[in-house]
């Protein structure tokens, strides 16, 4: 069996790694049910699919996990920078259930992608009912919707966090994930098990995608690439918890759009794929790499490390290659230069704007 999955996965990659060779994986235009649309990663889905044509529905609460002027930050720069594809926008919470029925009845979407979710380890521990509800409830709401109006691919965020502490990496999707070390990881483990209890009795397919450690303009303000950055641009303290030697597969946003929009054009039954770079790089490394960036000296605060975080993250990338030509391109230096330019040229005038 795994010599003939190993040849499918071959032909797949020729097939793919071909159509690599264009850039972005062309998506049929569709009317894509997107979830969590004004967030980080989906927003930067949303412009691309708009960008390619595409009808996008997008629900999202607006919740306050971080600022909420960046998502509507977000939103507003979708709107203007949309010239392809239809938008259309409901302030809605995926644990709404007659409300999202609504919507699935008025749109009747093609595929789903879902991405809405509380997300942040460490805030999982203080609030753990919030994150059941959202992130468990709120997916069997979308998963049980789909199934309702016949949507038969749903593409779904899943999380490097589920791999815990796994040892050394890179970390590939056979492993063992039923040890998750937060509220949060817990909640993104069920989520794959729904996901194939859902492929199983009523034969929806569906992608889960474990982020790994995702970065770039318009970048979440509670995670570590932003908020290094934002201490170093205004000359603050960085705290780092444990000794800087933990390590991230850093990923650049775009990299990541490209392995969703592929995964949204590739129903595959039921899968769990890792999108990350494929490399893992120690933190004090990463600091380094930030300052040339910033051009400015970190002073860093060492902290007891927290049992919510995990060592490495590091994604074996095979399978996302073989089965969607899923190709990173991004380097650290490079993705953060690019952060860095937005954040000063955008972020900075935009938040001091609304306040």
């Amino acid at each position: 069996m795994q010599e003939r999955n190993n040849k499918i996965y071959y032909i797949l990659n020729l097939i793919y790694l071909f159509l690599c060779v264009f850039g972005t994986q062309v998506c049929v235009a569709e009317k894509i049910l997107l979830t969590g649309g004004a967030g980080f990663i989906g927003s930067h889905v949303a412009e691309e699919l708009l960008r390619q044509g595409s009808t996008v529905i997008m629900i999202d609460n607006i919740n306050d996990g971080y600022d909420s002027r960046l998502k509507y930050y977000n939103l507003d720069y979708i709107k203007k920078h949309n010239i392809q594809g239809e938008l259309y926008f409901h302030k809605v919470d995926i644990r709404d259930f007659n409300t999202v029925s609504a919507i699935f009845e008025q749109y009747r979407p093609d595929k789903v992608c879902h991405l809405a979710a509380r997300a942040g380890v460490r805030t999982s521990l203080e609030i753990p009912e919030e994150y059941i509800t959202t992130n468990i409830v709120g997916t069997l709401n979308i998963f049980d919707i789909a199934r309702k109006y016949g949507v038969k691919h749903v593409v779904y965020a899943s999380s490097s966090s589920v791999y815990g502490n796994c040892g050394e990496g890179p970390f590939s999707e056979d492993l063992d994930i039923n040890r998750p070390i937060s509220p949060y990881a817990m909640t993104k483990c069920a989520n794959e098990l729904l996901a194939y209890t859902y492929y199983h009795l009523y034969g929806i397919g569906s992608t889960g995608l474990r982020f790994f450690t995702v970065y770039g303009p318009r970048g979440r303000m509670d995670m570590a690439p932003f908020i290094f950055m934002d201490a170093l641009h205004n000359n603050k303290e960085i705290r780092v918890f444990g000794d800087g030697s933990a390590q991230r597969d850093f990923t650049y946003i775009d990299d990541i759009v490209n392995g969703i929009i592929r995964a949204l054009n590739t129903p595959l039954g039921f899968q769990v794929l890792n999108l990350g770079r494929g490399e893992s790089v120690i933190l004090r490394d990463f600091i380094g790499i930030m300052e040339d960036v910033t051009s400015k000296k970190a002073r860093v605060r060492y902290e007891p490390e927290l049992l919510t975080d995990v060592f490495i993250t590091h994604a074996r990338i095979d399978k996302a290659r073989a089965l969607l030509g899923y190709i990173p391109r991004t380097s650290v230096a490079e993705g953060l230069r690019k952060m860095y330019k937005w954040y000063t040229n955008e972020y900075c005038s935009v938040m001091s704007s609304k306040n």
